[in-house]
């Protein structure tokens, strides 16, 4: 039995504009998931800002990635392995253009964009490089710099609202914690203990996905 994966989700402003495919096919939604260099609202303890250059990996490794409805898999409006779903990074951020499908989700989304009802978009990740420091106000600020994209979405409410995934919130213990040891000159030896810890989370994330599988 597949699982979703542990992921986090990110929500920003999104101008959509829907336009006609070039070969008359039907309507394309284009809109923004992230912007770079934008700091995020207070996120529990900590805000966040996302590199120039975040999304490089999804779009050179080709990653199989789903444009979504409010992040619901059972509204897939866009699959980029399928080429309905196009993923550009630019100097702004991570557009994405959808070749909106012809069914009553794709049709109903296509009117909500236009009359202006949804106006936010969002996407599904998993961070694999950040860096933790602390900005002019003293708080926590992480900046994403790499990360596994599994989803965007336009969206009626911003995502981050919701806590139901922890992974910032343990990635920031962390940081705390190697900050404190770093200021008692015992950063080296919690290096390594940190660095065997995660090899045994993947580890037994693993096993855990071989055994659904």
């Amino acid at each position: 039995m597949s699982t979703l994966p542990e992921r986090e989700i990110r929500t920003s402003l999104s101008s959509f504009e829907i336009r006609s495919a070039d070969d008359g096919t039907g309507p394309v939604m284009v809109g923004y998931a992230a912007k770079f260099n934008t700091r995020s609202q207070d996120l529990g303890g900590f805000v966040e800002t996302i590199a120039p250059g975040t999304f490089s990996r999804a779009i050179e490794e080709a990653h199989d990635v789903r444009a979504l409805i409010n992040h619901d898999p059972n509204l897939v409006i866009g699959r980029t392995v399928a080429g309905t779903l196009r993923l550009i990074q630019d100097e702004i951020g991570l557009r994405y253009e959808v070749d909106l499908p012809d069914t009553s989700a794709g049709r109903d989304l296509s009117e909500s964009l236009r009359r202006g009802d949804i106006s936010q978009s969002s996407f599904g990740f998993r961070v694999l490089d950040a860096d933790w420091s602390l900005d002019t106000d003293g708080r926590d600020l992480r900046t994403i710099r790499d990360l596994a994209l599994f989803d965007v979405s336009p969206v009626t409410y911003p995502a981050y609202l919701d806590t139901d995934s922890g992974l910032a919130q343990r990635d920031l213990e962390k940081a705390r914690v190697r900050r404190l040891a770093n200021s008692r000159g015992y950063g080296s030896r919690i290096r390594e203990i940190q660095h065997s810890m995660d090899a045994a989370r993947l580890e037994i994330l693993s096993l855990t996905v071989k055994g659904n599988s």
